[in-house]
């Protein structure tokens, strides 16, 4: 974890935020600035600030399949993922995540 880290922060329950779903890989919250109905964020637990940081591939399977375990939680059927890598990109906190945006 990293200490500087506003998903870090989450992940230790620092902010008391709801988590939509958790697993003992990740855990998804709803985006403060939602830019569709449903913007939610599938965020790992352990810090990594980008893609470009993380090799494990267990992990990235994961991360995919806790989107697939969300949208099939709340009966989300069509939904749009991203990942911003790296500031040019658009990604505004350093810490690895995937939106997934829906209706």
């Amino acid at each position: 974890m990293a200490e500087d880290c506003i998903f870090c922060k989450i992940i230790n329950g620092e902010f008391n935020t709801e988590f939509v779903y958790e697993n003992e890989h990740l855990v998804v919250f709803k985006d403060i600035h939602p830019k569709a109905p449903i913007h939610l964020l599938v965020v790992p637990k352990i810090h990594a600030a980008s893609l470009n940081e993380l090799d494990d591939k267990n992990l990235l399977g994961e991360l995919l399949l806790g989107v697939k375990e969300v949208t099939k939680k709340i009966g989300l059927n069509s939904y749009r993922t991203v990942i911003n890598t790296g500031k040019e990109a658009g990604q505004e906190v350093f810490h690895l995540h995937i939106h997934v945006l829906g209706k």
